[in-house]
């Protein structure tokens, strides 16, 4: 009848599996957030991004489920568009996790370089965007985050999504999460209403605006100078020998109630757009198109970040005393750590015909 013993990893065969701070070689810093740094280093002869978070600050942030969350959601995704994990471990002070390295830099350094895209530079990367969120999408999954620093390049030029940490996963009921960043936060976000895919193709117009005009649709300093903004006019792309096709793309996307945004009834919809026609999905998806934007050099990353000298620095001890970042540590191709599927059939069930 075969082996019969049980396939799951004991809790020191795991360790002895796991990776370790040691296998890689730090170079240098490539980004930073609240409570942590991105790495570039180099694993046997590969180049990849380590993301190093400290236990203390994130405790201290109240922030741990968050970053539990995206270690769980990456586990479970696996796309070309979006940035993979590809492990995760943790010491006494840090968590860690490894990711695919986009040597591209993020987008909002070549905004800040070019000042603004032509319109063929900005189809493509929506074309990038679309296929990563209508992975997300179909898997019931809200980014709730888009925007400039979390779309990153790869040598090619395509881009990919990353950052996960305020993802959810799509519930009815939702309007206490609130997270974003003002200025690409969906006036239903915005409003604490609850809320579904829609609002991530409202970041979308608003990326697209930024884009082409090297500005953003709502300019307020404050949170609540951009909602009053929001909710005063509806934003329209100036006069700017573009298309008509992409205008009604965007005048489309940044519509301020959900229910009549293209986007809200999935990411088909917004495919189907008639400033996308002809496109070769499958060609993109392959990466067989050449990018009309290309990337030069190897270090496309802030040189605040890339001449600094420095070293994964030591913390106070923070022992975990309540287990909140028990199961952290990630082995890619474990099977037995990617067997739960993170969405029930019911869940399946809501959003099988409606996004919302």
């Amino acid at each position: 009848m075969g082996n019969c013993q049980s396939e799951e990893l004991s809790i020191s065969e795991l360790e002895l599996y796991t990776p370790q701070l040691s296998q890689y070689k730090l170079l240098y810093v490539i980004g930073k957030g609240g409570f942590s740094r991105v790495w570039k280093v180099k694993c046997q002869r590969k180049y990849f991004a380590l993301k190093e978070m400290i236990k203390s600050k994130i405790i201290e942030k109240q922030s741990n489920k968050s970053v539990m969350n995206e270690r769980i959601l990456l586990q479970k995704l696996n796309h070309s568009f979006l940035v993979n994990m590809r492990g995760a471990f943790q010491t006494s002070t840090h968590l860690y996790i490894v990711m695919d390295y986009m040597e591209g830099g993020d987008l909002r350094y070549h905004l800040c370089r070019q000042g603004k895209f032509t319109e063929e530079q900005t189809r493509f990367f929506v074309i990038c965007i679309l296929m990563a969120l209508q992975y997300l999408h179909k898997n019931l999954i809200l980014h709730r985050d888009i925007k400039p620093e979390n779309l990153v390049f790869d040598d090619k030029g395509y881009l990919h999504i990353t950052d996960l940490g305020i993802a959810r996963i799509w519930k009815p009921n939702n309007k206490n999460e609130t997270s974003g960043t003002p200025g690409y936060m969906a006036p239903e976000v915005m409003m604490e209403s609850d809320h579904g895919v829609a609002c991530d193709y409202f970041a979308l117009g608003c990326i697209v605006y930024e884009c082409l005009t090297g500005k953003r649709p709502y300019q307020g300093k404050t949170r609540r100078q951009i909602r009053e903004l929001i909710m005063s006019k509806q934003v329209k792309l100036p006069n700017l020998g573009l298309s008509k096709e992409v205008t009604d793309f965007v005048s489309r996307l940044l519509q301020r109630k959900a229910i009549q945004r293209l986007g809200n009834e999935g990411p088909d919809e917004v495919m189907s757009h008639a400033w996308l026609k002809n496109v070769d999905w499958n060609r993109h998806y392959d990466k067989l198109v050449e990018a009309p934007y290309k990337i030069v050099g190897k270090d496309n990353f802030d040189s605040k970040f890339v001449n600094q000298v420095l070293s994964i620095s030591e913390y106070k001890e923070e022992r975990d005393q309540n287990n909140l970042f028990q199961g952290f540590t990630y082995l890619e191709n474990n099977d037995e750590q990617q067997a739960t599927d993170i969405y029930t059939s019911k869940q399946k069930l809501l959003l099988s015909t409606k996004y919302y």
